[in-house]
């Protein structure tokens, strides 16, 4: 069997199984549906209830469940995403599948991701903020002297390639520098489930994937889940090994770079995480070299990451 024919048959399967996760997730009541009480063999909606409720026949969404993207028009779309009631992410998720299982020529990803110059020199630039930029396969390609420090644990591990997913799932240091590690681990996990809708045959994607699903238990477990995520806004709270306890607002920006996501961290005014985060900036700007806070993630120079 071919390679891109292999690709195309687990899209598929990443159809049937998204599909078959939104609605097993729901119950009639929540659809709107009466109950009959019990003695229901399925857990959640019956495909003919989700087709009753898309406007479609049964046969049409088993073929659609079944992996068959071939066709599927916009009304059918919108019928399903009412349905099932997912959310924009979730949305945007089934879409980028179905676009993926009816490509007559797969889109491979690009080479080795790259900052472009202008924007590395725009992160320099936030002298008080703590900026990153993240891949969708969560590498970090680029941050600013602050993010750097900020993130030091991850810079510390013996790879060039610094990915949130493998520091939060394989480094037991994760538990201890995310206070909400369960949160992290479930945001890194659909982060990446939604990356894998877009770029089915990103080859590196798949290989950390499959790293992750071979070496972590905890891992798997959110994986089989099928949920999906986009960034957005929200508040990371870290306990930092050099400043302690640190709760940061962030918001997330797009890039012009394809596939590249812009965080920037904030404390709130006044407040203790304010503080550390002045004297996590005045540490990091007194080490001999304040590019590279945590020179240990250097200390394999002649290692090549294939990750």
């Amino acid at each position: 069997m071919s390679d891109r024919k292999q690709a195309r048959m687990e899209v598929r399967e990443q159809i049937r199984e998204f599909l078959t996760t939104r609605r097993a997730r729901l119950s009639p009541e929540q659809a709107g549906l009466p109950a009959f009480g019990g003695g229901r063999r399925v857990k959640g909606l019956r495909r003919e209830e989700v087709a009753m409720l898309a406007g479609i026949s049964v046969d049409y969404y088993i073929r659609l469940e079944r992996g068959d993207a071939a066709g599927v028009s916009e009304s059918v779309l919108d019928g399903i995403n009412h349905a099932l009631q997912l959310d924009e992410a979730e949305r945007a998720h089934l879409r980028d599948l179905l676009n993926a299982g009816v490509a007559r020529r797969p889109t491979l990803p690009a080479a080795q991701p790259v900052l472009r110059a202008p924007v590395q020199r725009i992160l320099d630039s936030m002298a008080t903020t703590a900026a990153v930029v993240f891949t969708g396969r969560l590498d970090v390609i680029g941050a600013n002297a602050l993010g750097r420090a900020l993130y030091g644990p991850m810079y510390a591990a013996p790879v060039r390639t610094v990915n949130t997913a493998r520091f939060a799932f394989l480094d037991p240091a994760a538990r201890t520098f995310w206070r909400d590690w369960d949160r992290i681990a479930d945001d890194s996990a659909e982060l990446l489930r939604a990356e894998a809708g877009r770029t089915p045959y990103n080859t590196k994607l798949i290989a950390l994937i499959g790293e992750l699903s071979t070496r972590s238990e905890e891992f798997r477990v959110r994986w089989a889940r099928h949920n999906v995520r986009s960034y957005a806004t929200g508040v990371k709270r870290i306990h930092h090994p050099v400043v302690g306890d640190v709760d940061l607002a962030y918001e997330s920006t797009r890039l012009a770079h394809p596939g590249q996501m812009l965080l920037m961290y904030t404390p709130e005014p006044d407040s203790p995480s304010e503080d550390a985060l002045r004297m996590l900036a005045s540490w990091a700007a007194s080490k001999p070299d304040a590019d590279r806070p945590y020179p240990a993630a250097d200390t394999h120079p002649s290692r090549t990451d294939t990750s």
